[in-house]
């Protein structure tokens, strides 16, 4: 009997050595799936970090918003006559309201 010859040896003689190696094989489709298929790659984990920027910016932003609204609730408490005057427009019979505003 003839040993029958793979027409596909000539090509798996060209490729090197290494890369014909079973273990790094492995590896490379284990890192080709952790880098686009598995629940965590790295775009999964990109867009995490956007969402957490973004979500840092907000907390700054809302910060600030509280801030002010205990400075206006404050206000509120401490002069409440000059509040409703300034905010609601509100004056007497006899009282005449110039609100300036800057630009």
């Amino acid at each position: 009997m003839a040993k029958r010859s793979n027409p596909l040896q000539p090509l798996l003689n060209s490729i090197p050595a290494p890369i014909r190696n079973r273990y790094f094989l492995v590896l490379v489709l284990f890192f080709g799936w952790m880098i686009f298929i598995d629940k965590h790659d790295f775009l999964t984990q990109y867009e995490l970090q956007d969402t957490h920027s973004e979500l840092q910016r907000d907390k700054v932003y809302y910060s600030e918003k509280i801030t002010e609204v205990e400075q206006d609730r404050f206000d509120l408490e401490r002069k409440k006559e000059k509040y409703a005057r300034e905010h609601y427009h509100l004056h007497k019979k006899d009282e005449v309201i110039f609100i300036f505003t800057d630009e």
